[in-house]
Order: C-alpha cells, then structure tokens, then sequence
C-alpha cells in the first residue's frame, strides 16, 4: 500500500493521542463531521484522535449507533442516488468495484447500524489522501487507509459510534466547566438524534 506523501501528513493531520472528556465508555467512536476529526475514547480522558474526510453524506446523520462488523478491502456498490445524480461518473461501476487500491472504500470499512438495521454510513479508507480534512465527494467519513487499519484494529465488534451535530462541534475537547472554543457552541449537553443513513 502507498504511503502517505509527507506534504499531505501534516503534525495537525497525524493521528495522535489527545486529551478528550466524555462521558461515552472506552472503545466509543465519536466523529465530529463539522471539525472533520474522529475520537476513538480511551482510559483517562484521552482519545485517540483521527482527522476525516467528509462528503455529502457525512452530515447527513447524527445520533448514536453501532459497528456490527468490518470488512477488509470491502466491495463498493454506487448508491441509486449516484447513479442517478451522475450517470457518467457511477454509470461504469453500477455493477459494483471490487475492492483493491483504486476502491473508494479504501482498505478497511467500518459498517454503522442502528435500531433501524445497516444505516449505509460508512466509516472507511480511501485511494485519494488528499481528500482527508476536506469536504469533499458524495462520501461518508473517509480517513488515510494506514488510519482505517490501526482504527479497525482496535475496534471490536459491536461498539458504540456517536455522530455529532453541527451544534455539538468540538464536543468533548475542553475540560468540562471550561470556556469552549470561539467557534463552538457554549452548550455541552448531547441532543437526541438518529442516525438516518446515506451513501457510503
């Protein structure tokens, strides 16, 4: 698998350990789409913190959900929204991709359901690595491929997945009681939302 060209990875980019307040359990994926990052909770009020891509679909949904299973190399089906959208981009692929390098699912794939059953949210790599912290694409939430492995890794089955809102941006990255950022919202409280799906 290609690495990552450095001028693409920046300090900021690289995922790393931060300090992150939540009250969700060790092992809970919280992805804030608005600041394009993604917190996988560990002990100590810490998390291991991931930048993302977003698409279209990724600020479709909000609300709380769960990662029944993953796939290596996953096969990648175009949406009928896509097909109909783009008939000349998705048109070629409707039969579906394979998965491999050149796969918009990348190398791993994280798949999100809820009460509802398969929510068609995706959590899952990508071929195109300049697109991470972008907003960009009709996809979900997109990280380097080298990220989606070590996040797969240390994903087990079934574990809770939150997705901000717009109104919860930055959520969890200052001490409780302290003063938020400038560009994030005074309230601290979770809003109860469901996950409604979109394409992958």
């Amino acid at each position: 698998m290609p690495g990552i060209p450095l001028n693409m990875l920046s300090e900021d980019k690289a995922r790393q350990i931060v300090p992150y307040w939540t009250d969700h359990p060790v092992g809970t994926i919280i992805v804030d789409p608005y600041d394009r990052r993604l917190y996988h909770v560990r002990a100590g009020d810490t998390a291991m913190r991931y930048t993302v891509g977003v698409g279209a679909a990724g600020y479709g949904f909000a609300g709380e959900a769960h990662t029944p299973y993953q796939r290596d190399w996953p096969r990648w089906t175009p949406t009928d929204t896509m097909l109909a959208e783009n008939p000349d981009m998705y048109g070629p692929s409707a039969g579906g991709v394979d998965g491999g390098l050149m796969n918009p699912m990348g190398a791993r794939a994280l798949y999100i359901h809820n009460s509802g059953g398969d929510t068609f949210y995706r959590i899952h790599g990508t071929p195109d690595p300049e697109s991470i912290g972008t907003a960009s694409s009709a996809g979900c939430i997109r990280l380097f491929n080298q990220d989606i492995i070590h996040l797969a890794e240390n994903t087990r089955s079934m574990a809770k997945v939150v997705v901000l809102t717009q109104a919860q941006r930055g959520m969890g990255t200052t001490p409780p009681g302290t003063a938020r950022p400038a560009d994030a919202p005074a309230s601290t409280a979770y809003e109860t939302a469901s996950i409604t799906g979109g394409p992958a």
